[in-house]
C-alpha cells in the first residue's frame, strides 16, 4: 500500500468520525425527548442511551488514536528508506494497541459529547422539576421564544448558533465552528484568547473551558420550526 493510499483511507476514517458525532447528537436529543414525555422523570431507557453514547465515544477516541499513530508513523517512514514500509503495518499496530490499554473510563466520562449528554438530561430534569414547581407550563410559547432569542446569536458570527456552546467559567455562548476557530487562531499566534462578549472579563477561553449546549440547540430549533409554521 502507498502512502497515498494510506492518506485516503485516514480521510474516510475522519469522515465517519463526523457522523459517529452526529449520532452522538440525535442520540441525545432522543433521550431529552423521552425525559419531556416523562414530564421530568428519568426514564430507562436514558441509561442504555448514555450506555450508547459511551461506546460512541470510546470508537472516536479509537479513530483519533489510529490515526494519530498513523500519522506519526507514516511521517518518520518518508524519511527512511522505502524498505521501512515493510514494517508500517506492525509499528502502527504495536503503538496503537499501547494507546488503547491506556484508555480509560474516566477518559471517556470526559469526552466532550459525553459530557454535554449528562449536563443536557441534568439540566432538563431541573428545569422540568423547576417549571412543575413554579407552574410555568402555562406561558405562552411565543413570549418564552421572544425571551430566550436574545442568546441565539453568536458573538462572534452575528448570526444564530446552530452548534451553541457554553463557556462553564463565563457562562457566555457562541457557536461551535466559530469559538474553535478562533483559539486555533489565536493560539497559533501564541496569544490568549478573550471571549468575544463585549464587557466580558474571561481573557482566556480555553476548549476545555467549552461544552456543548443541547438544551439550548434544541430552543433554537424549536424557534426555527415555530417561524416556519407562521
Amino acid at each position: 500500500m502507498t502512502l497515498s493510499a494510506v492518506h485516503g483511507t485516514l480521510s474516510s476514517l475522519k469522515s465517519c468520525q463526523a457522523d459517529i458525532g452526529t449520532g452522538m447528537d440525535i442520540v441525545t436529543d432522543v433521550a431529552m425527548d423521552l425525559m419531556e414525555t416523562q414530564d421530568g422523570e428519568v426514564n430507562p431507557g436514558i441509561k442504555e442511551m448514555e450506555a450508547m453514547i459511551l461506546e460512541c465515544a470510546k470508537l472516536d477516541r479509537e479513530i483519533n488514536y489510529f490515526v494519530d499513530v498513523v500519522q506519526q508513523v507514516t511521517s518518520e517512514v518518508t524519511t527512511q528508506q522505502p524498505e521501512a514500509m515493510f514494517s508500517l503495518s506492525a509499528k502502527v499496530k504495536e503503538q496503537f494497541t499501547e494507546r488503547i490499554a491506556r484508555l480509560s473510563d474516566t477518559d471517556l466520562q470526559n469526552h466532550q459529547k459525553v459530557m454535554a449528554f449528562k449536563d443536557s438530561i441534568k439540566n432538563s430534569l431541573n428545569q422540568a422539576n423547576q417549571e412543575s414547581a413554579e407552574n410555568m407550563e402555562e406561558l405562552d410559547e411565543d413570549i418564552a421564544v421572544t425571551q430566550s432569542q436574545v442568546n441565539f446569536t453568536c458573538p462572534l458570527t452575528q448570526v444564530e448558533m446552530v452548534n451553541p456552546m457554553k463557556n462553564k467559567k463565563c457562562n457566555h455562548h457562541y457557536d461551535e465552528g466559530a469559538i474553535l476557530g478562533l483559539i486555533k487562531a489565536r493560539h497559533s499566534q501564541k496569544k490568549k484568547c478573550c471571549c468575544p462578549v463585549v464587557g466580558c472579563g474571561n481573557t482566556d477561553v480555553r476548549e476545555s473551558d467549552l461544552i456543548l449546549d443541547q438544551i439550548l440547540r434544541r430552543k433554537i430549533q424549536s424557534q426555527k420550526r415555530h417561524s416556519n409554521r407562521t
